[in-house]
């Protein structure tokens, strides 16, 4: 049975989730604006060296993305490990320490492992890579590893060595590193302890690559059982003999298995190799898996006789964890656990150096949730003192831990979107605004109130014309109508002689097949005239077709676009600034302007189908029917429910003039006859005056051409840097 701890874990994991999601999207949204903003970025650099303008050049110039492009990628980086945070489906407690300090002891003690699966020794470095342990109480121990590929091990291992090192060109493939010697260390390092170490680590993959490089070319994750555990991710035999050199090719482990505290819920445990043993990476490696992997952090130190202090290490190592997480400060999620050892042990009873420690820790600033003394190889005591407190801890506080980091992102987004804003609005104006103030004017005055005129003289003879044929029928309409009735005569879907007798058997009745064939029949019969939302829509398009033809011929616009037709409203509506709001309208009123028989007919047509409809027929079979009774009286009902549709549908024959010609004159009320409206077009033709005059204006056309891709440049941008679109917390 569930605990009450391990409900409360179960539901701090489950409310994670949906946050985790948003997260994803959020990062998403982040890429595509550092995409956008690396087009406008590139198109500033083309314009530069197109204007000729010594001051629109400057203030292109001023407009600087470098900053804000590293702070975009900064923050994918800080969302990635939010969004990884939130993903998991365990609560993370990650061991940290350097060797010999009680780190794998304390593991052991609280998942149950023995030193086969968690390796500790006295004298050396044991664990030679990372593993989770997984609780799982209904599982027998086992274990996966995942290797290597040979990219990463040449990337991620290898290389970092000859970097620190200055030993060259780096190998590029396995071969190159295997079967060449490896370069001299240089002089300048001769004599140097620490960097002696680090090239004896490098030695050892290279000397033992034989020994692993087989497991660089498995795929993974690669199960392994219980007693295989040590061979892959130790570095000696439990009796110290250095003779394990799989985990040189292994880049993690999880373990699951059943820990001694069942009501611990989903809780995984974090084993880091010890630190210090010069390996290069490791302080990288811990950064990493702190910052995205772990909800809480134990340090683990051992204090030794003949007497103890916080030494540099010690702080360092602290360090080290502190910048892992800067949007969360490390006292609020680590412990520092006390290893203390009995007199029996090797360093006798250190329980005085313990509190030392414990009283002499504010003095070197290692601040934590709380210092815990207790002994690592004592199960009950770790149990107890350390997982129980911590545990404890995780519940209250996880939540309001999670809080905290999020709103520290999401406070960085606002700020880093409010930045985006104030170089998008440099951008804006950098070409300066659109100006009347030039020896063209009148000319613009001229060839624009001849315009006025021709479109207005040729949209009102437009609605003339439709005012004259609204109550007309609407050939198109009526074309598809006579279309769907001759369907319904010739495909009646009414059943044959012998197609009703099998149904009378397999009902048992004909009285059920017969109900039954009423419901298809006029399932059948109805489906016909969904096909006139085709003669709809064409007469539709019709008309808008003729209204395009009117704005381009007259209106002289078909210059602004290659598309014609229903498309070409869209456009013109997308090409009007937003500031035009009344002319937008007009334009957006009839390019959306739809008519549906679903809409419009549909219910009208339905109730002459009723003579279909088992409880509403007029024809009820006889007391001994048959099948002819039943295909005659289905032919009947059929026929009579064609012939009233047929009826109902003459009636609106002349629907779609009326509706055409009441929306086109909307559309003439709004972009011709609304106060205003013609300030709107002159404002409009203003700005693209080069391309609908394009002789009279070729001067103007380039500069022109270039500020309107310029600010479609810049749109682009702003609309990916929306606030919407970078907010994941309420």
């Amino acid at each position: 049975m569930p605990t009450d701890r391990t409900t409360r874990i179960a539901n701090i994991i489950e409310k994670r989730q949906p946050l985790a999601r948003r997260l994803e999207e959020v990062e998403a949204n982040l890429k595509l604006l550092a995409s956008a903003l690396h087009n406008l970025e590139g198109h500033r650099d083309r314009l530069v060296l197109q204007v000729d303008d010594l001051e629109v050049r400057g203030r292109l110039k001023e407009i600087n993305f470098t900053p804000i492009q590293s702070d975009i990628r900064d923050e994918i980086s800080a969302l990635g490990k939010l969004r990884s945070r939130f993903s998991r489906n365990t609560l993370n407690i990650g061991v940290v320490g350097r060797a010999g300090q009680g780190k794998s002891r304390l593991l052991q003690s609280l998942s149950g492992l023995s030193t086969d699966e968690i390796p500790s020794g006295d004298r050396s470095h044991c664990t030679g890579v990372r593993s989770t342990v997984h609780h799982n109480p209904d599982v027998e121990t086992y274990g996966e590893v995942w290797f290597h590929s040979e990219r990463s091990f040449l990337d991620e291992v290898i290389t970092p060595y000859y970097e620190k090192l200055n030993l060259g060109s780096r190998p590029f493939t396995l071969e190159n590193f295997a079967h060449n010697p490896l370069p001299p260390l240089p002089n300048q390092f001769s004599g140097k302890a620490e960097f002696g170490a680090m090239y004896e680590h490098l030695r050892r993959y290279h000397t033992n690559f034989d020994k692993y490089r087989d497991l660089l070319k498995q795929p993974s994750p690669y199960q392994i059982s219980k007693h295989q555990i040590r061979e892959y991710v130790a570095q000696d035999t439990p009796d110290c003999q250095r003779i394990y050199f799989n985990y040189l090719a292994v880049r993690e482990a999880k373990i699951v298995c059943r820990f001694p505290r069942e009501d611990v819920g989903q809780v995984a445990l974090i084993d880091m190799p010890g630190l210090g043993d010069t390996g290069l990476g490791d302080a990288e490696r811990l950064m990493a898996i702190l910052g995205q992997d772990v909800d809480i952090v134990l340090f683990v130190r051992m204090p030794r006789p003949p007497r103890d202090f916080w030494a540099d290490v010690d702080v360092k190592l602290y360090d080290t964890a502190r910048a892992a997480l800067i949007d969360l400060p490390i006292h609020l999620w680590s412990f520092m656990v006390l290893n203390q050892t009995s007199a029996s042990s090797s360093i006798g009873d250190n329980s005085v150096y313990c509190e030392d420690l414990v009283n002499t820790r504010g003095t070197s600033h290692i601040n934590v949730v709380e210092c815990i003394t207790a002994s690592c190889v004592d199960v009950e005591e770790a149990n107890k003192k350390v997982l129980d407190r911590v545990l404890d801890y995780l519940m209250m506080n996880i939540t309001a831990l999670d809080q905290q980091y999020a709103a520290a992102c999401q406070d960085r987004l606002i700020h880093l979107h409010d930045a985006v804003a104030i170089e998008l609005q440099k951008a804006k104006v950098a070409l300066g605004q659109a100006t009347q103030r030039d020896g063209s004017f009148p000319l613009f005055v001229k060839l624009f109130n001849k315009l006025w005129n021709d479109l207005t003289v040729g949209l009102e003879g437009l609605l003339r014309d439709l005012r004259w044929q609204r109550d007309v029928q609407d050939a198109d309409f009526k074309a598809q109508v006579d279309a769907a009735l001759q369907a319904c005569r010739d495909d009646t879907g009414i059943p044959s002689l012998e197609e009703i007798k099998i149904r009378r058997d397999s009902e048992g009745s004909y009285n059920i097949a017969y109900n039954k064939y009423l419901h298809e029949v006029r399932a059948y019969l109805s489906q016909h005239f969904l096909s006139l939302d085709d003669g709809l829509k064409r007469s539709l398009d019709n008309i808008k077709s003729q209204v395009a033809d009117v704005l381009i011929e007259q209106g002289n616009l078909g210059s602004l676009t290659g598309t014609r037709g229903t498309e070409f409203l869209k456009t013109i509506e997308n090409v009007l600034p937003e500031d035009l709001t009344r002319l937008k309208l007009g334009f957006h009123i009839l390019s959306t302007f739809e008519l549906s028989y679903r809409g419009l007919i549909q219910h009208r047509i339905r109730r002459h189908l009723d003579r279909l409809t088992p409880d509403e027929t007029p024809i009820q079979l006889s007391q001994n029917p048959s099948a002819q009774e039943i295909l005659v009286s289905l032919q009947t009902l059929q026929a009579e429910a064609v012939y009233e549709c047929g009826g109902a549908l003459e009636e609106f024959l002349c629907e779609p003039s009326q509706a055409a010609y009441a929306i086109v004159e909307e559309f003439v009320d709004r972009i011709l006859r609304a106060e205003g409206v013609k300030d709107d077009w002159q404002v409009f033709l203003q700005e693209i005056r080069s391309d609908i005059w394009a002789n009279e204006f070729e001067i103007l056309g380039e500069h022109s051409r270039l500020r309107r891709e310029w600010l479609t440049s810049v749109d682009n941008a702003i609309s990916a840097n929306q606030p919407e679109l970078i907010r994941f917390l309420p």
